[in-house]
């Protein structure tokens, strides 16, 4: 299947492993992924209860963070925003800082103006959006007050 401006990524590092190998070297391995950043994303399993950690492409806008819901275009959002819905308070790594962050959901003008932000990182978002019904949800994480946590 042929989708115009689509970059078919590189998936040799993912999920957990993703996660363990960018935890074990500050991001050394795994910041860098596939011609954009990530960072590892700490939430609270709203089932569970337990720390659950995610890495995910991310932008910056001023001193936010910037992550998106995209799940590749499935139908369904992915279980870390769920769990941010439940709970918007969160850890962000990013290299070897371990930053305590507040999420929202932007909409309207603001998730517009997002919108364009997060496609000129990762193009593909856009053939993302065509695959779902569902409007894929932009996440500003925003740093709390009082620095880094550990």
């Amino acid at each position: 299947m042929s989708e115009p401006g689509y970059q078919k990524p590189d998936l040799a590092l993912l999920g957990a492993e993703h996660v363990a190998r960018y935890r074990e070297t500050n991001g050394e391995v795994g910041y860098e992924w596939n011609g954009a950043t990530a960072l590892l994303l700490t939430t609270t399993g709203r089932k569970s209860g337990e720390a659950r950690t995610n890495a995910l492409i991310f932008g910056r806008d001023g001193d936010n963070y910037l992550a998106v819901a995209s799940k590749g275009g499935a139908p369904a959002h992915p279980a870390w925003y769920l769990n941010l819905q439940a709970d918007p308070t969160a850890e962000v790594q990013v290299k070897a800082d371990r930053i305590a962050v507040t999420a929202y959901t932007p909409g309207g003008a603001e998730r517009d103006r997002l919108w364009k932000v997060v496609t000129g990182y990762w193009p593909n978002y856009n053939t993302y959006q065509t695959r779902t019904d569902r409007l894929i949800p932009i996440v500003v994480l925003t740093p709390s007050h009082g620095g880094d946590s550990a």
